[in-house]
């Protein structure tokens, strides 16, 4: 199998599994302040992002025929980090002002926007 695919998969999978946190933020919310989360709504955002990143990933690895490990590398990168990204917001909104952050974000979001020109360019 593809590593496009097995990645893409993996990150199907940790979003669903993220969605018992979606249950805990709903059922149980102390749960969650108690480990420290001061943004709730966080949780929702890296779920639903894991699902979407791994669709993308999915849809490359299906469309682009044997793809460049530079281009597989930038987007499995990318389509991990930028949904992770949300988890240290949950605990300190704040985060996103310091640098390594802000050049994590800077390179991952190239890594995924940059990957994705380039599978479109390649085509199936």
């Amino acid at each position: 199998m593809d590593l496009l695919l097995q990645v893409g998969l993996i990150e199907l999978a940790v979003g669903g599994l993220l969605g018992w946190l979606m249950v805990v933020r709903e059922e149980k919310p102390d749960w969650l302040t108690r480990i420290g989360v001061v943004q709730p709504h966080r949780i929702r955002q890296v779920h639903l992002d894991f699902l979407m990143m791994g669709l993308i990933l999915i849809a490359v690895g299906l469309v682009v025929d044997d793809p460049p490990a530079l281009l597989a590398a930038m987007l499995i990168f990318g389509t991990v980090v930028n949904p992770s990204l949300f988890i240290p917001l949950a605990f300190d909104p704040k985060v996103d002002q310091r640098l390594w952050y802000r050049a994590l974000a800077t390179i991952s979001f190239i890594a995924v926007s940059g990957g994705l020109v380039w599978a479109a360019i390649l085509g199936p």
